[in-house]
C-alpha cells in the first residue's frame, strides 16, 4: 500500500465513517472526511490529523473541489429523507472523482444487483414495514438507495458495493467474509462488527478483486 494515498470518507461523522478514519489513519493514508457542519464536533480527536471539509454528502459544489484531488472515495450511502439524498450523494461521486479512482460504497444486504440473493420472509418483511413507516415519517427512503445502487452498477468506474447484514458494536473478529449473493450459507448467520465492516471498506482500495462487485458480508 501507498502510504501517500489521499481517501475521501463521505459521512466520516457516523459510526462507520469514524472506525474507517481511524483504520485509514492507521495504514498510512492520508484522510479528508466530509461531514455535516453540525457534526464536525465528533471528529475533534482526530482534526489535526486529517483534514475536515463541512458539508452534506450530496453537496455538489463541495465534492467538485475535493473528488478530483483522491486516488479514492468511500462512501456511506445514507437513505435519509425523502429528496434523494443516496442517489445524489452516489451521482455525485461517479461525476466528480478521477476516472480512476477506486469507489467504495457502503449499504445493506436488501440491495441487489441481479436479482439473484435469496432473503429471509424475516428480513423480507422488515424492509417492506421499515420503508413504508420512514418514508410516511419522511426521515428515510429505502427505494432511494435501490436507485442510487442502480446507478453505481451501470458505472465503468472502478466501484465496489460493500453490502452489510445486522451490526453490532464490540472488539473486532477479523476481516469479514464475502459472498457473491445473500442466501450464501457462509454468512447466514447474519451479523458483522461495525468495526469490522469499517476494515472491509478501507482494505477494498486495494484488492482489485472487488472491482465492481457488490460482496454481501458477515462476520468471519
Amino acid at each position: 500500500m501507498t502510504a501517500t494515498k489521499h481517501i475521501a470518507i463521505l459521512g466520516g461523522s457516523g459510526k462507520l465513517g469514524r472506525y474507517m478514519i481511524e483504520e485509514a489513519l492507521l495504514l498510512g493514508y492520508q484522510v479528508t472526511a466530509v461531514c455535516r457542519p453540525q457534526s464536525v464536533g465528533k471528529l475533534e480527536q482526530w482534526k489535526d490529523r486529517i483534514q475536515i471539509v463541512p458539508a452534506y454528502t450530496d453537496d455538489r459544489e463541495a465534492l467538485g473541489l475535493l473528488l478530483p484531488k483522491v486516488d479514492a472515495v468511500l462512501t456511506v450511502l445514507a437513505p435519509w429523507g425523502v429528496n434523494g439524498y443516496a442517489t445524489n450523494t452516489a451521482k455525485a461521486v461517479l461525476d466528480f472523482a478521477s476516472p480512476n479512482a477506486r469507489l467504495i460504497f457502503s449499504c445493506g444486504w436488501h440491495i441487489s444487483r441481479d436479482g439473484k440473493d435469496q432473503y429471509s420472509f424475516k428480513l423480507k418483511c422488515f424492509v417492506a414495514v421499515f420503508e413504508k413507516l420512514a418514508r410516511w415519517l419522511r426521515i428515510a427512503d429505502i427505494a432511494d438507495q435501490v436507485r442510487a445502487t442502480n446507478a453505481i452498477f451501470t458505472s465503468t468506474q472502478p466501484w465496489t458495493v460493500v453490502r452489510g447484514c445486522d451490526l453490532e458494536e464490540g472488539d473486532s473478529q477479523g476481516m469479514p467474509i464475502w459472498a457473491e449473493h445473500v442466501g450464501d450459507e457462509r454468512i447466514a448467520h447474519n451479523l458483522v462488527r461495525r468495526i469490522d465492516f469499517a476494515k472491509f471498506m478501507v482494505a477494498a482500495i486495494e484488492k482489485d478483486e472487488l472491482i465492481q462487485t457488490a460482496p454481501a458480508i458477515a462476520s468471519c
